[in-house]
């Protein structure tokens, strides 16, 4: 018997719909070869496009289908010059972690066999770690909220909470437990922060080590930030699961890319108890928008995470393998280097490329 999967889709802004039209294709072709799940595709309305023509950049009923959906998949957002009157741009994908509570920012780096990165070392392929940035408090609690007075003074206020942070915590050790158990990690949590200088760091850090204790077998050590860009790139193999504070991670998570090699190949999620969203880490790119020339990588990695995610929630061991076949698959056209966008040295349309990941996937997983 098929379980049958309500998937929200944010078709986002700028490049946004060309890279989620081939990602949707390509999870309806998954479904129809599969014997144990099924998808409904529910597209909603939000963004910076919408805002402009409506007013609104997140409607209560996109907001109310994305509480009823499984899983959330959301593309780009946002347009530099489409902007709320404070000055800020539309960003309703904060605002969904926001009001749904997804409070654990997902970010794998990875380098793959023959992949072309900047960094240049014999270890390249050991880069293996994931970036969780806690994704409604900190930095971000500002959020709308910041306050100038009189031109003179600007403030924003960070905020780590003790009932947030025992949850990010615990879903970061359980994290590099499965990873551990999966052959994939060394069983290890460095908690990232500037406990040395801020008093909400130094609680942060407090909070990590007691539930720490809950998790005996996995090694919990801790870093500052600045350190840990440092090693990032002189010798990023090190690490396994890294746990942070909102914006520490926003920063962080954008140099991971850039191990990678592209923000194109970037993808992540927004975690909670209850619901989950699924979106690469790039933004729009309003310059290259409705060329057919933007990566669809990111995009279609999201929606292997998601695959996976779904599979341990719903204990559907066939979404597991699909998300994990489909990551290969991507990996799997990196390496062949034939099929890639300009961002990593290619000339391949969208399409193609999404044509070529389909094709790798079928390869490993015969219909």
């Amino acid at each position: 018997m098929r379980q049958t999967f309500k998937i929200a889709v944010f078709g986002g802004d700028g490049i946004g719909p060309e890279i989620m039209a081939p990602t949707v294709r390509l999870l309806q072709d998954l479904a129809r070869e599969s014997e144990t799940l099924a998808f409904q595709f529910h597209e909603v309305a939000a963004g910076a496009a919408h805002y402009r023509e409506t007013g609104e950049s997140l409607p209560e009923a996109s907001l109310d289908t994305a509480r009823k959906a499984d899983a959330i998949l959301l593309s780009a957002m946002g347009l530099p010059a489409v902007r709320y009157p404070d000055g800020t741009e539309i960003s309703p994908q904060i605002e969904l972690r926001m009001k749904l509570g997804l409070y654990a920012g997902v970010r794998p780096v990875f380098v793959q066999p023959g992949q072309d990165v900047p960094l240049k070392s014999s270890r390249v392929t050991d880069i293996d770690f994931v970036i969780i940035r806690e994704s409604t408090e900190g930095l971000f609690a500002s959020h709308g909220k910041g306050v100038v007075e009189d031109d003179k003074e600007a403030r924003e206020t960070l905020v780590i909470t003790r009932a947030i942070s025992e949850k990010l915590f615990d879903f970061a050790f359980r994290l590099a437990r499965q990873r551990q158990q999966s052959g994939r990690g060394q069983g290890l949590v460095h908690c990232v922060d500037k406990a040395n200088v801020f008093q909400a760091f130094a609680f942060f850090r407090k909070i990590f080590f007691e539930r720490a204790k809950a998790y005996p077998e996995i090694k919990a050590e801790t870093a500052y930030v600045d350190a840990t860009a440092l090693w990032m790139v002189q010798k990023p193999w090190m690490f396994d699961v890294l746990v942070t504070e909102n914006m520490f991670g926003d920063i962080l998570s954008d140099l991971g890319a850039g191990l990678m090699g592209s923000l194109g190949l970037a993808p992540s999620a927004d975690i909670g108890d209850h619901h989950a969203v699924f979106q690469p880490c790039h933004g729009s790119a309003p310059d290259i928008a409705g060329k057919g020339i933007a990566n669809p990588m990111a995009m279609i990695l999201s929606a292997a995470m998601m695959l996976e995610w779904l599979g341990h929630e719903h204990r559907n061991t066939e979404a597991i393998a699909m998300g994990d076949a489909l990551r290969t698959a991507v990996s799997d056209v990196l390496v062949e280097g034939r099929m890639l966008t300009a961002d990593l040295g290619g000339s391949a349309r969208t399409d193609a490329v999404a044509g070529a990941i389909a094709a790798a996937y079928k390869m490993r997983v015969p219909a």
